[in-house]
């Protein structure tokens, strides 16, 4: 029985080929890094406006059901607004800039506190304004 023996040159890449698929590798990785880097900075954007939203909120139904503004934001954890503070997404750490006023929210409001929160990262966000002013 006879073997079979190719008697051409042996089948494989060549160097041109292997350069050609390289460089396409390449190019595609250089255009799929940026864009998932944007998907997460708009998904950390986003996951920063619920979380202002959010405190903004249990801010002021704690205002108007107590009739004073919580002194810190850890006043609305054993109140029963929150269960814990949310990490800010832009500096990792529950972190944030509370406004304190001097007025009163309510009408029947006896004493002030905080009205307002903040990022406080001193990022800029992909609008322009910075994370600290929304």
């Amino acid at each position: 029985m006879g073997r079979l023996r190719k008697t051409g040159s042996s089948r494989g890449f060549t160097l041109i080929e292997m350069m050609i698929v390289v460089c396409l590798i390449i190019i595609l990785v250089s255009i799929a890094v940026p864009v998932y880097n944007r998907s997460i900075l708009h998904a950390k954007e986003a996951t920063l406006r619920q979380d202002l939203f959010t405190l903004r909120s249990v801010i002021s139904q704690y205002t108007l059901d107590k009739q004073k503004a919580p002194q810190t934001l850890e006043d609305l954890i054993p109140a029963g607004y929150i269960k814990v503070i949310p990490k800010d997404p832009f500096t990792n750490e529950a972190n944030w800039t509370t406004d304190q006023e001097d007025s009163i929210m309510a009408v029947d409001q006896q004493e002030p506190g905080i009205v307002d929160v903040h990022s406080s990262s001193n990022l800029t966000a992909s609008d322009g304004t910075a994370y600290s002013s929304w």
